[in-house]
């Protein structure tokens, strides 16, 4: 600071006034006026800090009170540090978006190729079929068209999760792009993050993950689409419907619904639709692109129960079922809604066994159904219905057809059935063209595997609380089972 106030020839401070004051040369030093001018009258002309050439003219005086340099040389530092970090952040920026982009056309050609796969699964499965039916073969199938499995493997415990201490766990789902799991549960820390949500399970490395909060009353359905983007769908009776990013782990869309919803699903022809069958019977159709409201209401024809399953029939090369469309199922009955053009659907009343039908599930790729009844007078179990789809044409002339459904075979569990429980009739691990189904029983806190095919019992697997929810899925080419109780999760391998 010192240095800033003398004279580098004399070493005394200069003035602003009389004959030592402020003064400068060309090349910027200060100096005294008298000490600079004596200096450069005999040192042949140069400047005393750095030699460069000068003369008297040179020496200008400055009018200035009180002169301060201030270091900016650290600032001027960060700056230089500043502008290289921009552009470093700006070519990551590019980069993780031609990343993105590049992810979005993999996934897009996967979902396709994933489509392509279950139509040849389909064509096997008909090929299987057809054989079958040829003289000589060995081969056993009933009058539904569907093989028996021929596999000696079953299915064994690989893991368990506790997902809720306090119980109350009712629906799960399973996101193929993301190898994940996902369980509905009431919310861990209730005083802080009242509601419901669901728990993440990686299935690829079999290790839980975190809590996400949707909704304010009970789950009821949960569902993912063929979208690669992980969006999950969720129904709870707190009158609305959700999405959820498993990226973000966030709501990003809420539709009101008005009336509590018990069930979901998504439109496999068209992933900007999804369905919620509601309290009173009816159905919400919902366009992702309008984020206001339901774009169509189906109303039921007949009573107003509550909407307990649903689920989405895509449109497919088949015999016995082509169109696609919605199978809804209520505790009085079952309708399947055949999408027409311009998303217009007609309805189709399937002949099911007057109440107690407490859950409907499909089999997309077989035009296969599973009706599950309570005990009733004429029949003291809980019995699971499998059944064929079928249409027929209204006459040779129009292209209206008649959908309708024939039993197949039926499966006795135990006489105890208080829970809606949810049930699963899924394609055989052994890809040969049969079918298993797989329910709940809760007078043995079990799930029980049937072959579709025989008719025959394959497996129990045991639980420690009834059984409410069934899930098939398929991780690396492993073949895996999931069934949820009101607190864990058990996870079972198909080896």
């Amino acid at each position: 600071e010192e240095e800033g106030d003398t004279c580098a020839i004399c070493f005394e401070p200069w003035t602003n006034a009389g004959d030592h004051r402020l003064s400068a040369l060309r090349c910027g030093h200060l100096f005294g006026y008298t000490c600079i001018d004596r200096w450069l009258k005999g040192q042949a002309g140069k400047c005393p800090q750095c030699n460069k050439k000068a003369k008297r003219s040179d020496i200008v005086v400055l009018y200035a009170r009180t002169l301060k340099a201030l270091d900016t040389s650290e600032q001027e530092r960060m700056k230089s540090s500043l502008e290289k970090e921009q552009k470093l952040r700006r070519q990551a920026e590019l980069e993780s978006a031609q990343s993105r982009l590049q992810l979005q056309v993999l996934t897009d050609e996967c979902s396709k190729l994933r489509k392509q796969v279950q139509e040849l699964k389909a064509l096997v499965a008909q090929h299987n079929v057809s054989a079958s039916k040829q003289p000589g073969n060995s081969r056993t199938c009933f009058p539904g068209s569907l093989p028996s499995s021929q596999s000696q493997r079953k299915y064994h415990l690989e893991k368990v999760f506790v997902v809720s201490q306090a119980g109350n766990c009712r629906v799960m789902a399973y996101c193929d792009s993301l190898s994940c799991l996902v369980v509905s549960q009431p919310s861990p820390q209730s005083t802080f993050i009242p509601g419901c949500g669901v728990k993440m399970m990686s299935v690829a490395n079999l290790k839980s993950s975190q809590y996400i909060p949707i909704h304010s009353k009970q789950i009821r359905g949960l569902a993912f689409g063929s979208r690669a983007d992980g969006l999950l769908l969720s129904a709870a009776l707190d009158n609305t419907l959700k999405l959820t990013s498993l990226a973000t782990n966030t709501v990003v869309q809420t539709y009101n619904t008005g009336r509590p919803v018990w069930s979901c699903c998504w439109c496999l022809d068209d992933t900007n639709y999804i369905y919620a069958g509601l309290v009173n019977g009816s159905i919400m159709i919902y366009d992702l692109r309008d984020t206001n409201s339901h774009v169509q209401e189906l109303v039921p024809q007949k009573s107003r129960c509550p909407m307990v399953s649903l689920s989405y029939l895509p449109r497919m090369a088949s015999a016995s079922l082509p169109c696609g469309g919605i199978l809804a199922g209520t505790l009085e009955g079952a309708c399947f809604w055949e999408q027409k053009a311009g998303n217009s659907y007609r309805p189709h009343h399937l002949l099911l066994e007057p109440g107690g039908c407490i859950d409907i599930q499909t089999e997309s790729t077989t035009r296969h159904c599973l009706a599950t009844y309570r005990p009733s007078k004429s029949n003291p179990c809980v019995r699971c219905v499998l059944m064929e789809l079928t249409c027929t044409p209204l006459t040779e002339a129009s292209e209206g057809v008649v959908c309708s459904s024939n039993p197949v075979q039926t499966f006795s569990a135990g006489p105890t059935c208080k829970l809606l429980t949810k049930n699963a009739i899924f394609q055989s691990p052994e890809e040969d063209g049969s079918i298993f189904v797989c329910a709940g029983d809760e007078a043995s806190n079990s799930a029980m595997l049937w072959d579709a095919g025989s008719g025959s019992l394959m497996q129990k697997l045991q639980a420690d609380l009834p059984v409410l929810d069934i899930c098939p899925m398929e991780v690396n080419q492993t073949h895996l089972l999931a069934t949820l109780t009101e607190k864990a999760v058990k996870l079972y391998k198909w080896q």
